[in-house]
């Protein structure tokens, strides 16, 4: 008879979670608070519009490659996460990946360029596509003197750390100080310690290029001003594979992984919020036993992978009793991501979006180190304000009704331990930001154009997702929380109790909450006696 196994919440990494454990052999169940897939990439549709109301933003996607071309049966854990046929960027990878023969059964995924146009506050605009020559044109015209030079080296030594740190050790779980001992003098050789921000200061005295090579952290909830220099290695991320969308939106991509999860055997359960793990003694160990949910019913299973908010799964679903190395105080003390202000609109187009504005786009302003300082430090809301605006029908005109866009765009904001009042500010501050895209020129018109209009603001992130403090990536990932000291996928204090996603390793962001499933995937194959063959950066079981 086959093990069973329950995932709390359809997130992506969930999805990828349920889809791993299907081909593992187990039968598998998600449990899904909200009446629809996703998580934090739920999809919205109102008033003909189609809105993903998170991740827009699809990187590395052999990734997505892996995980459609998984069976029963057939785990492929065995098999190198980066085979030599992905790990360079050429015209073949790219063609592959984007309409990877079993991708392309579930979902078309096309690259976008550029993957950023970076707007900053004077009206001048960088766009961030990869090619390097069209990138050394544009440091060349933005930059100061020398800062052409200076990204030469920057190129060269962030695809150092992207070789060592994503290529050879991205997989790698840091379930024991020792693993992280190991690494420790490659980062320090390169220099991939001190803050992002401040590694790029390094290669360039123009602070519109120091924004542009390190901005991307914002989209998985670091500040650059406190990140590692690790997380340098995006760049080369984004330049290795490209920047991708799914026609149809992320929301696409959830219901093809949610197909793909199905097809296997996998069941999941909407409006089935989960109250609490279900934890029994088994002479000195502590065993997770399956969940009870809200309604009161009690389900089994022989192991519980929570994809729900790391703080949100010990501090409000483990009873205090049945931990040590997860009480609560420790689990509060772990600084949180900042949050976000995200507003839905459509608009009736003037056929001129396309001219000024692309499919991503980021809008700094007028401050960049001391508005991120209002935000992860000071926790206030300051005066001016940063975006990412989206608008996915200059690529998907099937997102909105004819002769329409649909769009959104992304505020960072301090959570929820700020103690701003959104019911108060939410509204004032969501027509400011929509003003300032009209006033401003990137969308003339738009209040006279605009038909729809809705946001979220921490408090959707606190109450309906359930993320602590209403933090939009899980705990920030500050050197103190990254690799060993980041929160762990096998649980300390319980046994066959996993976590997976943003919260915990390697991190926040689409690629990384699928990489956390193949780990944590690892972790159950060894600790049922199901792994493939020997994975050498897998610890032992720990005692419990």
């Amino acid at each position: 008879m086959a093990q069973t196994a329950i995932v709390i919440g359809s997130g992506i990494g969930g999805l990828a979670m349920g889809i791993r454990l299907q081909s593992l052999g187990f039968e598998t169940t998600i449990l899904e608070k909200l009446d629809g897939p996703g998580g934090r990439a739920y999809t919205k549709r109102v008033d003909g519009f189609t809105f993903d109301m998170g991740p827009t933003v699809i990187t590395v996607p052999h990734f997505i490659e892996e995980l459609f071309a998984l069976e029963r049966g057939q785990p492929g854990l065995h098999l190198p996460d980066f085979p030599e046929s992905v790990r360079e960027g050429g015209k073949g990878v790219r063609e592959g990946l984007s309409g990877g023969a079993h991708t392309s059964r579930y979902v078309q995924i096309v690259p976008i360029r550029p993957f950023y146009r970076i707007y900053f506050d004077d009206g001048s605009y960088f766009d961030y596509d990869g090619d390097p020559e069209n990138t050394r044109r544009q440091v060349a015209a933005l930059g100061e003197p020398g800062d052409l030079e200076g990204y030469e080296r920057f190129h060269r030594d962030a695809q150092a750390i992207f070789q060592r740190g994503f290529l050879e050790l991205g997989y790698t779980y840091f379930g024991d100080p020792l693993t992280m001992l190991r690494i420790v003098p490659d980062l320090l050789r390169l220099d991939a310690v001190r803050s992002l921000f401040s590694f790029t200061s390094k290669y360039f005295r123009s602070p519109k290029l120091r924004q542009v090579f390190s901005f991307e952290t914002l989209l998985i909830g670091g500040n650059p001003l406190a990140v590692p220099a690790i997380y340098a290695m995006i760049h080369f991320v984004e330049k290795t594979w490209g920047v991708h969308f799914a026609l149809g939106g992320t929301g696409a991509l959830v219901r093809a992984l949610v197909q793909k999860f199905e097809e296997l055997g996998g069941q999941i359960r909407y409006n089935a919020e989960v109250a609490r793990i279900n934890v029994a003694r088994q002479g000195r160990r502590k065993v997770a036993t399956g969940v009870t949910l809200k309604s009161g019913e009690v389900l089994g299973s022989d192991l519980v992978v929570s994809n729900a908010d790391y703080a949100h799964t010990y501090l409000r679903l483990v009873e205090p009793q049945h931990r040590f190395w997860n009480a609560d105080w420790l689990v509060k003390r772990r600084p949180q991501s900042m949050s976000l202000v995200v507003i839905y609109f459509g608009f009736k187009a003037d056929g001129r979006e396309g001219e000024r504005l692309r499919h991503h786009n980021i809008i700094l302003g007028p401050r960049y180190e001391g508005l991120l300082q209002d935000i992860f430090g000071r926790k206030v809301l300051a005066k001016d304000f940063s975006q990412y605006l989206h608008i996915p029908t200059l690529t998907d005109p099937s997102l909105a009704p004819p002769g329409h866009h649909a769009a959104y765009t992304l505020v960072p904001v301090p959570h929820n331990g700020s103690g701003l009042d959104w019911e108060l500010l939410g509204e004032p501050f969501v027509d400011k930001v929509l003003r300032f895209l009209d006033e401003r020129g990137y969308l003339p018109g738009l209040m006279e154009r605009l038909v729809h209009k809705s946001f979220i603001t921490p408090d959707y992130f606190e109450h309906t997702l359930n993320s602590y403090l209403g933090n939009a990536f899980g705990p920030e990932p500050i050197l103190a929380q990254s690799a060993f000291f980041r929160p762990h996928n096998r649980s300390e204090d319980i046994q066959n109790l996993y976590l997976v996603g943003a919260g915990v390793q390697p991190g926040a962001g689409t690629p990384s909450v699928m990489m956390s499933a193949k780990m944590t995937a690892r972790l159950i194959a060894r600790d049922f006696g199901l792994l493939e063959e020997p994975q050498g950066n897998l610890p032992a079981p720990q005692p419990v």
